[in-house]
């Protein structure tokens, strides 16, 4: 089921995947140029479809315009917490919000964890840095966040391996920005941590 949700940048879609009796609801943001049909990202949802959460992936607006060029990330952002405001009000209700997204998808959920009152933070393929440039640190936008975070990431991913911090853990899988080359095992890093974040009533 798709919901289109008016943003200041234009409309929002929602793909809903709801599952009975949800425990808590995991919203993901897609990359800067891909698709919520993302291998990693269709992997996360099934994991959490299995742990009891409903699944809400979320296409920016831009995307739904059908550019592929991202937006500049304060209109990234105010779309998000637009959508998560819209959602709130109707189709999640009170349920414990899991934010999270691939690549530039996590970047905003990061920036906007302490905004949407997520209990938690799924980051897929965080971009540390543009490839080549670790100078150009986005560290920053993951020491902010103050809930439990999972970073996922390539063994050789060209954007750097975030390190683990205080409530924030990273498990590496093979293969680089994609991860495409294990998505089983992203769907268990998924699985194991949610149950920490949103346990089962």
């Amino acid at each position: 089921m798709a919901l289109d949700i008016d943003t200041p940048h234009g409309p929002a879609r929602a793909h809903l995947q709801p599952v009975d009796a949800p425990v808590a609801a995991l919203l993901l943001g897609h990359g800067a140029g891909g698709s919520v049909e993302a291998p990693d990202l269709v992997a996360a949802s099934e994991a959490a479809r299995s742990a009891g959460l409903s699944v809400i992936l979320v296409e920016q607006p831009y995307r739904v315009a059908g550019r592929k060029s991202a937006a500049p990330a304060h209109h990234l952002d105010a779309a998000w917490i637009a959508v998560v405001a819209h959602l709130r009000s109707g189709e999640l209700g009170d349920l414990p919000l899991i934010a999270g997204g691939r690549s530039a998808g996590a970047r905003v959920a990061c920036r906007t964890a302490a905004e949407t009152a997520a209990v938690g933070v799924l980051c897929l393929a965080f971009p540390l840095h543009p490839p080549g440039r670790p100078e150009k640190t986005r560290l920053p936008e993951l020491d902010a966040v103050q809930v439990p975070t999972l970073i996922v990431q390539g063994t050789s991913d060209p954007f750097g391996m975030p390190p683990p911090g205080p409530n924030r853990s990273v498990v590496t899988v093979p293969g680089n920005h994609g991860l495409k080359a294990d998505l089983e095992g992203v769907r268990a890093a998924v699985r194991d941590w949610l149950p920490l974040v949103a346990p089962a009533q």
